[in-house]
This record gives structure tokens, C-alpha cells and sequence, in this order.
């Protein structure tokens, strides 16, 4: 089984806000693949399909984003998923607006969510996949500026990035990180 974790915030209020875009791609996932409608559970929302004959469960943690690692660590302990099983897939503001960049480890980069679920599941080691949102501008509040909405031409770019990520996860569940990591962490932003 593989778990594939999108990070946002619950409630209309932060719907496709730049800091949900970890939603929006959990949600392509379930589209794409015929996932059974989301429902509550793990302090989250949850989702199951197959990609390539394998069982996937689709999680949207509804903690609020800083503190994402229980509902992750719940989830991963009750079905017994192994740490390179585990997906995680969140925004990132230092990376240019729809860049995707797959890792296999490493710190949280500053975003808080994933520092959580590094916290939670006691390891760094846990594959991640981010979705570029760019910088904030000079002056503004970073967490302002992930709560904020994009703007229209960004929504376009995010609106196809969102659909390539979703490839991306899958690719992933079929092939492996470092297959996925060759194809989508070089690809272009398509402007």
C-alpha cells in the first residue's frame, strides 16, 4: 500500500489558497483514478484507489497545516506503511511558481507542515513531492502570502501543474522515486 499525503488548511476560507495546493493534487489523484468519495477519518479526510493494481489511500490531513504529522503518523501506523511508501506533496515558496521537485529526504525547507510530519514519523527520510508557488513579495508576510489566492494568470499555470503533479504522484506510485524524480524535476513551467 502506498500513502500519498496532500498538505492544505480545512474550510472554504483557504480553498485554493497557494498553501492548499497539496489538496488539489490529493483531489487529482482521486479524480483521475476512480477514489472512492472522501470521508472522515486519521484526523483527516481520506480517499482509496488503485494505480497499477496497487492499493493507494488518498489522506488531506484536517488539522490545519502545522500540525499535519499526527494525522500522517495515524494513518501510516494502522496500515503499516513504511516511510519510502508515504508521499507527501506541499507547496513551496522557494521554488519558481508550478516547478515540481520530487525528494527523497531531507529538512522541511521551512514549511511547517512537513516539519510537523518529519516530527510526527521521527525520520526526515520520507519522500516528498513540491509544487513551486514562488516567493512572496518584497515586504509581504510569508504566511500571508500562503494563505493568499493566485492571481489569475497564476491560477492558469497552477491549474495545469496541479494536473502534471497529479501525473507526477502517479508515476511515482507505478515506477518509483527515482524514475519520477528523472521526469518531472527537470521538466519546464509551461507559461
Amino acid at each position: 500500500m502506498k500513502l500519498i499525503v496532500g498538505l492544505g488548511n480545512p474550510g472554504t476560507k483557504y480553498e485554493r489558497s497557494r498553501h492548499n495546493v497539496g489538496f488539489d493534487v490529493v483531489e487529482q489523484v482521486a479524480k483521475t483514478n476512480g477514489a472512492d468519495p472522501f470521508r472522515s477519518g486519521f484526523d483527516g479526510q481520506t480517499s482509496e484507489c488503485t494505480i497499477d493494481g496497487e492499493k493507494v489511500l488518498l489522506l488531506k490531513p484536517m488539522t490545519y497545516m502545522n500540525r499535519s504529522g499526527a494525522s500522517v503518523r495515524k494513518a501510516a501506523d494502522f496500515y503499516k506503511v513504511p516511510l519510502e511508501h508515504v508521499l507527501i506533496v506541499c507547496d513551496d515558496f522557494s521554488l519558481p511558481l508550478g516547478r515540481l521537485r520530487f525528494r527523497a529526504s531531507g529538512s522541511a525547507g521551512g514549511q511547517n507542515g512537513l516539519k510537523d510530519i518529519i516530527s510526527a514519523l521521527g525520520s526526515d527520510a520520507v519522500p516528498r513531492l513540491r509544487v513551486g508557488i514562488d516567493a512572496p513579495p518584497d515586504g509581504m508576510d510569508p504566511a500571508d502570502y500562503v494563505l493568499s489566492g493566485f492571481k489569475p494568470a497564476e491560477r492558469k499555470i497552477i491549474d495545469d501543474v496541479v494536473i502534471d503533479a497529479g501525473r507526477a504522484v502517479e508515476s511515482w506510485c507505478r515506477n518509483g522515486l527515482q524514475s519520477a524524480m528523472n521526469e518531472f524535476n527537470a521538466k519546464k513551467v509551461k507559461e
